[in-house]
């Protein structure tokens, strides 16, 4: 087979995700579990995917309906296993779909960091056989079935733990599970396994012993990082591979000039896009999609959520960015909240204790200090006073507030909506305005100040 005609060949995917996972003490389906903030089985769906398969099927069993509504793929062809009686018996349920002609990769759907470099190693190292092995060489081989070589070298079988004597335990040399076989040759040996073994169960990696029966050669590729076929049955090994993901982000990171004070304190539950010269400090979490420009500081225990920052931006510590979009030289925080649909023009600043929400802060604006900004456009070089509020809901509708340039908002003041504040007013502190305030003008409400005479405090009688 020439190299053309294999990359011409059809790949389908079969994805194992059945299991209840009981070691996880959970309602949900161990595959719905999140690492890095996905769950586990999109991660190996999302691998598949980037092989560009044919087709995926997906063999689901326990809490199916969860495992459907997480996943919400409508390309992924469902095919439901009734009875857990072993992965042979998993990947019957999923051969219908499956043509003689394609290569068929099998993968699971909690071993989530298993890469799409291996994965095409592997399709590589099948080239024209009937089947191909994913395996490891692990120190401590304990629980995984063991490969078993002839003396040349050539795989005969796969003995699960189980099963295994203590000669073939000493075996350092393991089946990930993962495997590419030809279509037809996998329903016709998936037709005569058996369930003669100390479980019960029909293996997967009956397979082998039948293709060697068959004089057929099983290849292997051996992968470089044993973390990629781990799995996971428990919320301590759940940890393990979050850290395990996390350190692979922050080395990327790292590799592309980003400055991380500590790689181990930094989680990436999405994708993230940096230019040069960007900081990053302890705790920081970046989800969904980001994208980070040139000389940018992002504080310690700060999170950012489809954000995008422009150049020359510092978020100071303890900020939330969710759904909002950071112009060049913009200063931020500490302990800022900007929610969906904030934008923030070219030197605003957003201070301490200020929660914006749907609004565009306009170039040089500043909102400084314990404030609340709601459905709002603000033009250039405004200020706003500590304690401003725009009130935009009134209980059934929200409604928007207009801030004109180089307005002055004094401390303490609500911005009752819809409302218009000119270019250039002022609002004295304290105010609360239900009425346009016009431009240039200084615009105020206050009750007269009083002073009561023989007033005394309230006293507790003891």
């Amino acid at each position: 087979m020439s190299v053309k005609e294999m990359s011409e060949k059809q790949l389908q995917v079969i994805i194992l995700a059945a299991g209840k996972g009981t070691r996880m003490y959970s309602s949900k389906p161990k595959v719905i579990h999140e690492l890095a903030g996905k769950a586990l089985v999109q991660h190996v769906v999302d691998s598949a995917q980037a092989l560009n398969a044919a087709s995926i099927s997906l063999v689901y069993g326990h809490g199916g309906q969860q495992v459907k509504d997480t996943l919400n793929d409508d390309s992924l062809i469902w095919c439901e296993q009734i009875e857990q009686l072993g992965t042979g018996h998993a990947v019957q349920q999923a051969t219908g779909s499956i043509q003689d002609t394609a290569n068929v990769l099998i993968l699971y759907g909690d071993v989530p960091l298993l890469t799409q470099e291996t994965l095409e190693k592997l399709l590589e190292a099948k080239g024209e056989e009937a089947l191909a092995l994913l395996t490891a060489n692990l120190d401590n081989p304990t629980g995984y079935g063991r490969i078993v070589r002839n003396k040349s070298n050539i795989i005969e079988k796969i003995v699960e733990e189980k099963d295994a004597s203590d000669a073939i335990k000493e075996i350092t040399e393991v089946n990930s599970g993962v495997m590419v076989v030809d279509g037809d040759k996998l329903k016709q040996w998936l037709s005569k396994i058996g369930n003669n073994n100390a479980q019960g169960e029909y293996y997967l990696t009956d397979l082998i012993e039948l293709a060697v029966q068959e004089g057929e050669t099983v290849k292997s590729y051996i992968v470089a990082d044993n973390k990629e076929i781990e799995g996971i049955n428990n919320k301590i090994q759940l940890a393990d591979l979050e850290r395990e993901y996390q350190k692979r982000q922050a080395m990327i990171l790292m590799t592309k000039g980003v400055t991380l004070r500590d790689p181990n304190r930094f989680d990436v539950r999405g994708t993230i896009e940096v230019g040069q010269d960007v900081s990053i400090d302890i705790n920081v979490i970046i989800e969904g999609q980001c994208k980070i420009g040139n000389n940018v500081k992002i504080g310690a225990n700060s999170i950012l959520k489809d954000a995008i920052i422009g150049d020359n931006v510092e978020i100071l510590e303890n900020c939330i960015l969710e759904k909002s979009i950071i112009n060049s030289g913009c200063l931020i925080g500490p302990f800022a909240r900007l929610r969906p649909e904030t934008q923030l023009g070219e030197n605003a600043k957003v201070g301490n204790f200020v929660e914006i929400k749907k609004s565009t802060i306009a170039k040089g604006s500043k909102v400084n200090h314990l404030s609340y900004i709601g459905d709002t456009q603000m033009g250039e070089n405004v200020n706003i006073g500590a304690g401003t509020i725009t009130c935009n809901y009134d209980g059934a509708y929200k409604h928007i507030t207009k801030i004109g340039n180089n307005a002055f908002i004094g401390s303490n003041t609500a911005l009752v909506a819809p409302i218009e504040i000119g270019s250039g007013a002022t609002i004295g502190a304290g105010s609360t305005l239900n009425k346009n305030a016009e431009a240039e003008k200084l615009t105020f409400s206050r009750a007269p100040q009083k002073m009561v005479d023989g007033w005394k405090r309230p006293t507790k009688i003891k």
